[in-house]
């Protein structure tokens, strides 16, 4: 099944067509076209390494969410968002950590407010975490890609974005060359 160009509505309700066709889709083992291209640098749109209080990567959605609604996250992005698309997105990661739905958190963090108090409402409303919980979470996060099952396609979007012979070991460290940061330098994991 050819589904290049398919932009399924994270924020659609269960039981329609998209909803149907991407549960076939991932029942299906089909996969979701890889990117031909880098992706953008985007003003306003922070590190995946950046914390916000406990997490890594929660400021990063929140941008995301921020940036999309304003009508500035390029098209590239747009097919990573939220919960609905892929499990191993890490819009999706974050909202199953969080025990909330992708929808939800949208709608709140465009209600405005701090990131701080977004995720406050998030650790109030959803499943609650120890501390010890999110340090194993943002540690899991931050090594995605290096020696596990998401190895081989980090080394292929290395390539597919001319990112080779950098210091890259995970897919933060992808992202950030990606987007003109120097994650080496920076060392933003300490």
């Amino acid at each position: 099944m050819d589904i290049t160009g398919f932009r399924p509505s994270f924020c659609s309700l269960e039981g329609t067509e998209s909803d149907r066709l991407l549960e076939s889709l991932f029942l299906s083992g089909a996969r979701f076209p890889p990117y031909k291209t880098a992706m953008s640098n985007v003003p306003g749109l922070r590190s995946p390494y950046a914390r916000v209080g406990r997490l890594v990567y929660f400021g990063r959605m929140l941008d995301k969410i921020r940036l999309n609604a304003a009508g500035r996250l390029p098209p590239e992005y747009q097919a990573n968002l939220g919960d609905a698309t892929n499990f191993n997105l890490f819009d999706a990661r974050c909202c199953r950590f969080l025990g909330l739905k992708y929808a939800d958190i949208v709608v709140r963090t465009l209600q405005g407010g701090t990131d701080e108090g977004v995720l406050s409402w998030c650790e109030t409303t959803g499943t609650p975490r120890t501390d010890e919980e999110c340090a194993v979470w943002s540690s899991f996060m931050m090594k995605i890609g290096w020696r596990d099952q998401s190895s081989g396609r980090l080394q292929e979007r290395i390539a597919q974005y001319g990112l080779a012979g950098k210091d890259i070991s995970t897919f933060f460290d992808m992202i950030d060359w990606d987007e003109g940061r120097d994650p080496a330098a920076t060392r933003p994991w300490k």
